[in-house]
Order: structure tokens, then sequence, then C-alpha cells
């Protein structure tokens, strides 16, 4: 391995000049600095990017923490951070939680420990508060959240209107005529799973309908758990439900469907995210898309200009079959 002595001594100058050229500094002379670069590149010499961290105390890359990187809704977050990282000279690092605590809390310390630059976050399903977060990452290293996030932490926090959106889609079942909405209400240990509740029930509140707990039905992410909700939900008088995820209510649809109940003629559903399959099935999924790229680009903005505080990014409802009582 080729190094700064080894290139001073092939030139005859001393090494502090050699890494001073090579750091990119201005008080090397514009040809001596051609020079190193020229005999560095003839040697084979390769940065040690990790001494040069050090150096430093933080490096160029920037840690994304999410829960599953296979879910395209996360996908699309991580490329809309990258195509902005990236124009600013930034590296990114990609971690999943598997939507464990103890895969973020390792996730964390691997990037506190490579000294990134920043981190942006979507907690994991298992972390029920922010503390390890805070343990870990101190106050030196710059925290952006997005899309699930604890309103405790300092720093930005990217987010969809979820509240409003979950109203609207609750509001849009009761307009095409269902009497008792459900929800697949996700998990309450996130802020966005609990908006979207607070959406729901107050979307039915506002029209004298029952938002009892009876018809809640929580930790519900997964086909596996929408299918049996939505089997609960039917043996509870529903004909409808509002899915706080796509594939709850893919599960749910899924379910209902392989006991004869007709969709959207006998039941009607609304998901979240807008994952591409939505619009693929039969019936088609109507479903509220939370533009998650834009998100990314968001989330990449505000680590970059050092903002704090909310950002929201709107979610639009999309209306196929599943929810066209009209059909």
């Amino acid at each position: 391995m080729v190094t700064i002595t080894q290139i001073a001594a092939a030139l005859g100058i001393t090494p502090s000049t050699v890494s001073r050229a090579l750091s990119g500094s201005p008080r090397v002379k514009e040809e001596t600095r051609l020079a190193i670069e020229q005999k560095a590149a003839e040697l084979g010499y390769e940065r040690n990017i990790m001494a040069s961290n050090l150096r430093k105390g933080r490096s160029d890359i920037v840690g994304v923490v999410v829960p599953r990187i296979h879910r395209e809704f996360f996908s699309n977050v991580i490329s809309g951070a990258e195509s902005l990282l990236n124009e600013a000279g930034y590296s990114v690092l990609i971690c999943q939680t598997h939507e464990r605590f103890e895969d973020e809390v390792k996730a964390l310390r691997t990037l506190r420990n490579n000294r990134v630059a920043g981190v942006l976050l979507s907690h994991a399903i298992g972390s029920s508060d922010s503390a390890h977060i805070r343990d870990i990452l101190g106050r030196d290293i710059p925290l952006v959240q997005f899309d699930r996030v604890f309103s405790d932490l300092p720093g930005a926090k990217v987010v969809s209107n979820n509240f409003q959106g979950a109203y609207e889609a609750t509001a849009h079942l009761v307009a095409q005529g269902y009497r008792r909405i459900g929800t697949l209400a996700g998990y309450m240990s996130s802020e966005a799973y609990e908006q979207r509740l607070v959406g729901w029930r107050q979307a039915l509140l506002d029209i004298g309908r029952s938002a009892g707990e009876e018809i809640v039905f929580y930790d519900t992410i997964v086909p596996e758990t929408g299918r049996e909700a939505a089997m609960k939900a039917l043996s509870a008088g529903c004909d409808a439900l509002y899915c706080a995820g796509d594939f709850s209510a893919l599960g749910a649809i899924e379910a209902l469907r392989s006991c004869g109940v007709r969709i959207p003629q006998d039941f009607g559903i609304v998901g979240t995210a807008n994952e591409s399959f939505t619009a693929l099935m039969t019936p088609s999924m109507s479903s509220l898309a939370l533009n998650p790229y834009e998100m990314g680009r968001r989330a990449a903005e505000a680590f970059l200009n050092g903002d704090d505080g909310t950002i929201v990014v709107p979610m639009e409802l999309k209306i196929r079959e599943s929810s066209n009582h009209s059909l």
C-alpha cells in the first residue's frame, strides 16, 4: 500500500506538503499539486478514507435507516434522498431493521462508529420510544426523521398528512354508501398509524357514526394479520374497512373473497401507501398515495440545509374498484 511518505520521497518534498495537496488545500501551489497528483496516480496511491474521517471527526456518508428495504415505499424514499445527497457529494449507507428494536440499535451504533455526517431514520415498529436514538446519536450527529417519527426528538421531521388522508379515505367510504366502517389500524407505537386512526375516528364522529374499539383492529400491517382482522370485522358487522397500510388491506381482500364476500358490492376497502400492486390486482385497490420519492428528497434537503421543524408531504386518494360501491 503506497503511503504519503513514499510519494514525498519520490518528489523530494515533505509528507505534509503531499498531505495538504491531496486534501485540496489552497496553501499548495498549482504546479506542485499537479505533480503530486500525477505521482500519486503513477504509484497507485489510494486515500485512506477511514483515517481521513478520524481526522475530520466525520465522514461524507449519510446513513439511511428503514424498516424494510424491499417495501416499495421505503425504496422510493431512499431513491429520492440519494438523488439529492449524491449531487451534494455524499454517499448513502442503507441499514434495515426488519421492524426489530435490537436491529435498529445495532444499525445506529454502526453508523455512529463510522462517523456518518448524518442519519435519516424511519423507526421500527419494535421501537416504542426514542430513548435509544437520543442515547446513541447524541447531539453531534444530525438526525432527520421521515414517515415514522418521534415528536420528542430534535431535528427535522418529514411526514405525510396522515390525519387528513385517513379522514378523506373514510369520508369516501361513507359517500359510497357503506354503513359500518372499521379500520385495520396498524401499530400505535408509530405516530403515523396513530394519526391515521384519529383521522378515521373523526370522520365517523363528524357524521354521528359509531367509531368504537370493537371495530378497531390493531397490530395489522402484513397480509396475515389483515386476513385475520377482516374476518373479525365481518363478524362485528362491518361492511367496509379503512386500512392504514396496503399489505393489511391485501390480506383483508383475500380473506373476504375466499368466503364469498363480493368487493366492492358487499364490502369496501381502502388501503394506504399506493403500492404498485394496488392498481394491478382484481379488484383494483383504492389507496392513499404517500409520495415517497418526494419525501426522500425533502428529508435529504432538510439534512443539507440544517432545517428543524416538521415538513408535511400531501397524500392523494386513488379511487379504484375496491371502494366503488356503484359497480
